[in-house]
């Protein structure tokens, strides 16, 4: 499967922390505006879809936190 996300893992960290912090955010929103629904009724097929189109920037997001916490362990100790 190909990468959904290119990472520069040279990036400055604040910039790397942002754009995760932008796609965990999105999804939580969403997921959250769902939840307050009610009853939510719809085909499987497309509960499929959406629990997907969540998945995916949760995934980068989770992508980009890895590469900061490698950085972070990566650095010397003071």
């Amino acid at each position: 499967m190909m990468p959904t996300l290119f990472v520069d893992t040279h990036a400055p960290l604040d910039v790397l922390y942002d754009a995760a912090n932008y796609r965990i955010r999105a999804v939580t929103q969403v997921l959250e505006n769902m939840s307050m629904r009610g009853s939510v009724e719809c085909e499987s097929f497309i509960l499929s879809d959406f629990a997907l189109l969540c998945a995916i920037p949760l995934r980068d997001g989770c992508d980009v936190l890895d590469v900061i916490g490698r950085r972070f362990r990566a650095r010397p100790s003071d």
